[in-house]
Order: structure tokens, then C-alpha cells, then sequence
């Protein structure tokens, strides 16, 4: 089974449940596409939702007596809201028929990777095109191991200079790319007071109080991450199949917004807007090509 199928609502689905849901999603899904990638292979995908945005994706072909045949399956949570405007790259998995999305994304300070939603979309529009300019992404991810952290005090006023230094970074690192030494070395001399303050302060306080928020790689997996984020919204949904209750929250790291699926059950502690959100995901996104 899929390790990420809790986060849907599937703890305790066993070998033959499972494939008796696979059956009954060929059968009847609730969405289904196709589209002939530049290479001339076919692609199905069919989905099949248990919650609002919250399901299961199959992708495979049609053999000539209009019968599936599985690829590979995954659970999936569709994002509602645009997260990130970027330059993407879409790169396809060797060993399957799958596409991941890189973006460089200066605020978080890695190049996100992710993997592509709407595939079938993509092959449509897009052809044998790789690299595409400025789109609108929605990022969702599933999670099966996340705790509720309280939250930091600050005030607006502290919110807004926060805010201000990162947008400072953030044009510094831009002309920095560009070759400006002069932002290069500022860039350095930041990072240096902020390595000494930083030091200074663990010596005296927790370090989830020093580190407010972080995104970062988990693992050797590209689209796996280990994140930290205000929670700005939170409700509960129920998979109809097995009545498990997920935890859907919106949460915001290093300023990029996102949005997080758990299992109730999964999930160590109460969440509430304004608390925050630690743990390891499974990013995926949708891309408007």
C-alpha cells in the first residue's frame, strides 16, 4: 500500500480492499482524461474523490479491449488557492510515467520540486515544451507525521519589519544572481551577524523559538520536505469510505502559502489558527499552463 494513503483516510486498508477500490475507480470514476505524450504513448488518468479536493489518482492506458491496465496509483489533495508565481521546469521520472516541476524559489532557498497534478494537462498543451515562464502554481501536500507548535509572540509591528527584510533578501539575492558584488557582500555580512545573533540566543531559549519558520528537503526523495508554518486556517473533512476524519490546514512557511491534508489521528496536538504546523510532506501541485 502506498505509504501516504493514511493521509487520505485509508489506515486500515488491507491488500484486497485495496484492489477491490481499484476495481470499482476503473469501473466508475469520478473524473477521467487522456492525452498522447511527445513521445506517442497514451496516458489515462482516472480519479476518484472521498473528500472535498481529497482522492485517489489511477494512471495507466486502455488495452484494444477498452480494458485498464494500472501504472500506478497515489492518493492525492487538490489546492485551492495559487501559492507561488514562477518559472517552471517539468521533468519526467525515468522509471515511470510521471512528471515532477522544479521552480527556484528565492524565498524558501532551494529549487522546489514537486509532483505534477495535472499531467494529462500538460501533455495536451504543452507538447514536447520543458521550460515554461511565469505561471500561477497551487502547492498541496499530504502529511503522515506532523505536531501543533505554539506560536512565537510578535506584534504587527515586528510582522511588518519581518516581512520588509525578508522582500530586502529576497532584492538582494535577485541582483546578486545578476552579478552585483556590492549585494553579494551584503548578503554575506547578513548572514554572518545572523549566524551571531542566532548562536547568542540558543544558549538561553528553546530553538523553535529562534526559528520561527523553515522549509527545507527531508530525505533523498526530491518532493519529500520537513516544514514549519503559521496554520492561517483549518477544518475537518470525512473520507466517505471509511469515516476517518482528516485535518486540512493552510499553512505558511518562509512566506510561501500551502496547503496540508493529515489524518486526524496522525496529527499530535489541537490545531488553531495561529499556532503552527511541524512536519514532514508529500508535495504535489497543479501548474495553470
Amino acid at each position: 500500500m502506498h505509504k501516504y494513503m493514511p493521509a487520505v483516510g485509508f489506515t486500515k486498508l488491507n491488500k484486497a480492499a485495496l484492489e477491490e477500490l481499484i476495481k470499482e475507480i476503473t469501473l466508475r470514476p469520478d473524473y477521467q482524461e487522456s492525452a498522447i505524450d511527445f513521445e506517442g504513448n497514451q496516458f489515462v488518468e482516472l480519479r476518484y474523490m472521498v473528500a472535498d479536493n481529497v482522492g485517489l489518482v489511477l494512471r495507466g492506458i486502455y488495452n484494444e479491449n477498452d480494458e485498464f491496465i494500472l501504472d500506478y496509483y497515489y492518493p492525492t489533495y487538490f489546492g485551492a488557492s495559487v501559492s507561488i508565481n514562477n518559472d517552471v521546469e517539468v521533468i519526467k521520472q525515468t522509471d515511470k510515467d510521471n512528471y515532477y516541476v522544479m521552480c527556484d524559489e528565492i524565498r524558501l532557498g532551494v529549487n522546489l520540486i514537486f509532483q505534477l497534478q495535472n499531467m494529462g494537462e500538460f501533455l495536451r498543451k504543452n507538447g514536447r515544451a520543458t521550460k515554461i515562464d511565469k505561471r500561477d502554481i497551487k502547492l498541496a501536500a499530504l502529511s503522515t507525521e506532523g505536531k501543533i507548535l505554539l506560536p512565537v509572540y510578535d506584534n504587527e509591528k515586528s510582522r511588518i519589519k519581518e516581512k520588509m527584510n525578508n522582500q530586502k533578501r529576497i532584492n538582494l539575492v535577485e541582483q546578486a544572481r545578476d552579478g552585483n558584488e556590492e549585494a553579494l557582500e551584503s548578503l554575506t555580512m547578513d548572514e554572518i551577524d545572523l549566524y551571531q545573533k542566532i548562536s547568542r540566543r540558543v544558549t538561553r531559549e528553546d530553538i523553535f523559538s529562534v526559528v520561527t519558520s523553515f522549509f527545507m528537503p527531508y530525505g533523498i526523495e526530491n518532493d519529500k520536505y520537513e516544514i514549519l508554518g503559521d496554520i492561517l486556517d483549518v477544518k475537518y473533512v470525512v473520507n466517505h469510505l471509511t469515516m476517518e476524519e482528516l485535518c486540512m490546514m493552510i499553512i505558511e512557511s518562509n512566506d510561501v502559502i500551502l496547503e496540508v491534508c493529515i489524518n486526524k489521528n496522525d496529527l499530535f496536538g489541537e490545531p488553531l489558527v495561529g499556532r503552527r504546523f511541524k512536519g514532514i510532506i508529500w508535495l504535489q501541485g497543479t501548474v495553470e499552463f
